[in-house]
């Protein structure tokens, strides 16, 4: 398991070299959509020259094929855009790289990040990193799949739902979701413009402390972004952490209560306070979830219309063609699902039935976290209500699938930073993760908890 610091004592050609050739001998399980070769090996040499200096200086890494980054196409994991070169890079990587990271390739997810298998990537499914049968998780599945295979010591996702949070569970990694606003989301494919934030996978905690410190801070070119608040710190005496009983429930899989479980004991044999807590609002944040997101995504989906950039059908006769045939061949079954959903809630006639009651419930969400953080340093519930599934499990079931965010929604909601920590396994050996929640703006007092507690990697 190569941590960033293990990697630094080595020259970045050989950093660069060892990444390459592990993904290439992991393709089976189909994390790249590309290797960026030819650009990540003439970065090493310029880093090995002096040229290039930095905290992350020779250290390979991987984005989500949702940033836009150079060496290789931006292609969202969707057909519209497969050959779509990108003429700008994302704010988070230029910063990766104005401090030496190297990036040598771009992770397969759910096309536009719908899903949460990276079974919607148009391109095929990743499979996951400890049993090859199960799901990766998603929409960043790719980015957690070569994390947990020591590919790259960590790797860039998105988490609008959970994300990054869900997939790092499924494949024993720890998976970071920072408050709404501390990483920019400019050249990052939009989903849902109020719940989009920039995270990362790492094996450790003190790797993601690095590389979110490094990606942090107010970028002109993103409005929501918050100024540079992140210092990262170290854990003060205990803390008091609620429960979550309402994600506990007979629903979520033995396997998952039984580890989390266990992590609250652990907590308690290190001098924590660890109460049970009630949100009762936490029931509906699906539902608050799968009104507000898919009205953001018909939003945001509107540009790729086949005229400006991207595929376009040929042999079409007139405008009203073009845009159809173009949008039915390049988005996936998924894109559709939400777009139609997003429409239908903003129509009129429902806006006021669907959408705004939606928007009411989430700041009332809010209202009842901003309680609780009143008594409680964080709030801890397992991060999914199951181990990785099978492989084609739920893709007949879209509502089944939805489910398996039901416990990371919250966070993107209410804007507040949180992290799954790998735990546990189940009797099978999949990873279980549980997650933390934190206040917002406390992302570096929850890696520091986290840190001082440790998980299972």
């Amino acid at each position: 398991m190569p941590t960033i610091s293990d990697l630094q004592s080595n020259t970045a050609r050989q950093n660069v070299e060892d990444a390459i050739k592990k993904a290439k001998e992991n393709d089976d399980y189909h994390a790249l959509l590309s290797i960026t070769e030819k650009r990540a090996l003439e970065r090493a040499d310029a880093v090995d020259s002096g040229e290039v200096t930095g905290r992350l200086a020779g250290i390979p890494f991987v984005v989500k094929d949702n940033y836009l980054a150079y060496g290789a196409p931006t292609t969202a994991a969707a057909r519209i855009l497969e050959n779509f070169n990108a003429p700008l890079q994302a704010t988070a990587v230029e910063k990766l790289e104005a401090e030496g990271a190297i990036c040598i390739g771009k992770a397969n997810l759910d096309a536009f990040a719908h899903g949460g298998s990276t079974e919607n990537s148009a391109f095929g499914p990743t499979k996951n990193a400890i049993d090859p049968t199960k799901v990766a998780g998603g929409s960043s599945g790719g980015s957690a799949v070569v994390t947990a295979l020591d590919i790259v010591p960590f790797a860039l996702g998105s988490d609008t739902g959970g994300s990054i949070r869900q997939p790092a569970s499924f494949n024993g990694v720890y998976g970071i979701k920072p408050t709404y606003g501390m990483v920019s989301r400019y050249g990052v494919v939009a989903m849902a413009s109020s719940t989009d934030v920039m995270g990362c996978f790492t094996k450790t905690v003190e790797d993601a402390e690095l590389v979110m410190s490094v990606m942090a801070g107010r970028d002109e070119k993103d409005m929501t972004t918050l100024a540079d608040y992140f210092h990262s710190t170290e854990a003060e005496g205990t803390y008091k952490i609620g429960v979550v009983k309402e994600t506990l429930t007979n629903d979520v899989d033995e396997s998952v209560r039984k580890v989390t479980n266990e992590y609250v004991q652990k907590l308690k044999q290190a001098g924590h306070t660890v109460e049970e807590v009630s949100l009762p609002l936490v029931k509906f944040s699906l539902a608050m979830y799968y009104i507000i997101v898919p009205a953001e995504v018909s939003s945001n989906l509107a540009r790729y219309d086949g005229v400006r950039f991207g595929r376009r059908a040929e042999n079409v006769k007139t405008l009203a063609e073009l845009y159809g045939r173009s949008r039915d061949e390049g988005f996936v079954t998924e894109n559709k699902r939400r777009i139609m959903i997003g429409s239908y809630v903003l129509s009129s006639g429902y806006f006021d039935a669907y959408y705004l009651k939606a928007q009411k419930a989430r700041t009332l969400l809010i209202q009842q976290f901003d309680e609780l953080f009143k008594q409680y340093d964080f709030l801890l519930t397992p991060t999914a209500p199951t181990p990785a599934f099978g492989m084609g499990e739920n893709v007949e079931d879209p509502i089944k699938m939805y489910l398996s965010d039901a416990m990371t929604v919250p966070a993107n909601l209410t804007g507040m930073p949180a992290m799954s920590i790998p735990a546990g396994v189940s009797p099978d050996g999949l990873p279980i993760g549980v997650q933390l929640v934190a206040p917002r703006k406390d992302d570096a007092k929850m890696l520091a908890f986290a840190k001082s507690v440790g998980g299972v990697v």
